[in-house]
């Protein structure tokens, strides 16, 4: 209806869409802040950065080095205001090398904590760079919202099915798709059922997040593309012994939830020598930022609320659980490496608590 305040859920999913198009935020009893990367406004400069603790630590402020969160918000200033030829190489650290952080630079005090940490999620899901002009002169008309309008928009986020049709597979003529959607999250996921849902109450899961580049390219780097037929063969397998039936839940949220591009610049800062989980926090970005509440909603809609799980990794037993859904078992799920995907997959191992077994 014309004229009606939007909902705080709605605020939320246009801040996202805001910070997409470069448009400023303008957080009620808080700053205004710029997003970096995409700012329209390339005139803007400001007195105050917004990065992360990791992204500081980058500047070489001492009182940063020892961050316990590598992506919590940190207020730094310069010696001079911030135009954006200054900001941006701040921002991406795809840029360190080639233009010298003109400094020094101070970390100031942060009175406004939780709009930080809101806008610095709102980047997240945006797919954006963590990095902002706080309260900049000559950034444009903002869009106005509450930091507490994030929790809303999290909780507003309920899946449902919207459709379903055959889908006969390479793995198994006797398939399933099912598209789920969210009023408030333009990520579709989708699940790919296997065998009869009627054969029993224990389905073969594997909850897959997207990968383009592994998925579909063939990438060498990771071992996506092979986990993700291995599921589905060993799914149409289980369904042929037993009679039972296997759900892929393949989740749209790429780069462990951190998006595509960033993604891809995290590859970049790899070609540098640095592994996955620290080229992440270069970033100003969380190692693991998956949404799996949303997987346990797919999980229920489908009826599916015990589970034999195929994963290595026992955050994602743990993170399903938490959400109400029930693993009877870790099923192991782990192929060969490469030369390419050695290291990640050593990392995920030594620093993400993955299992061998």
């Amino acid at each position: 209806m014309s004229g009606k305040t939007p909902s705080p859920a709605r605020r939320a999913a246009q801040a996202v869409d805001a910070l997409r198009h470069g448009w400023p935020l303008s957080f009620i009893d808080g700053p205004v802040l710029l997003p970096i990367e995409t700012a329209i406004a390339r005139g803007a400069g400001s007195a105050h950065l917004l990065i992360s603790a990791a992204r500081a630590a980058t500047l070489k402020l001492a009182n940063q080095r020892d961050a316990a969160v590598p992506h919590a918000p940190v207020l730094i200033r310069g010696a001079e205001p911030f135009d954006m030829s200054a900001a941006v190489p701040i921002a991406d650290p795809a840029l360190d090398l080639g233009n010298p952080f003109k400094g020094p630079f101070r970390a100031d005090p942060l009175e406004w904590r939780e709009t930080a940490l809101a806008a610095m999620e709102l980047a997240r899901i945006a797919g954006i760079l963590p990095a902002f002009m706080v309260d900049p002169q000559y950034a444009g008309e903002a869009h106005s919202l509450h930091a507490s309008d994030l929790e809303a928009y999290t909780e507003a986020r309920a899946l449902r099915i919207v459709t379903r049709a055959k889908l006969p597979v390479t793995a198994s003529e006797d398939a399933e798709i099912v598209a789920f959607r969210s009023v408030s999250d333009t990520r579709e996921h989708v699940a790919l059922i296997i065998g009869d849902q009627c054969g029993d109450t224990q389905p073969l899961v594997r909850v897959h997040s997207e990968c383009l580049t592994g998925d579909i390219l063939g990438s060498l780097k990771c071992d996506c593309g092979p986990q993700l037929d291995s599921a589905l063969g060993a799914m149409a397998e289980h369904s042929q012994k037993t009679g039972g039936w296997g759900a892929l839940l393949y989740l749209r949220q790429e780069g462990r939830g951190i998006g595509l591009i960033n993604k891809l610049r995290a590859y970049r800062l790899q070609d540098d020598g640095f592994d996955t989980v620290d080229a992440n926090q270069r970033l100003g970005l969380p190692d693991e930022a998956r949404d799996f509440p949303v997987a346990a909603r797919m999980l229920e809609l489908l009826g599916a609320r015990e589970i034999r799980l195929m994963t290595n990794n026992p955050a994602k037993v743990t993170a399903l659980e938490t959400a109400g859904i029930t693993v009877s078992e870790r099923v192991q799920h782990q192929l060969p490496d490469n030369p390419y995907n050695a290291r990640y997959l050593a990392t995920k191992r030594d620093r993400s608590g993955h299992l061998l077994k």
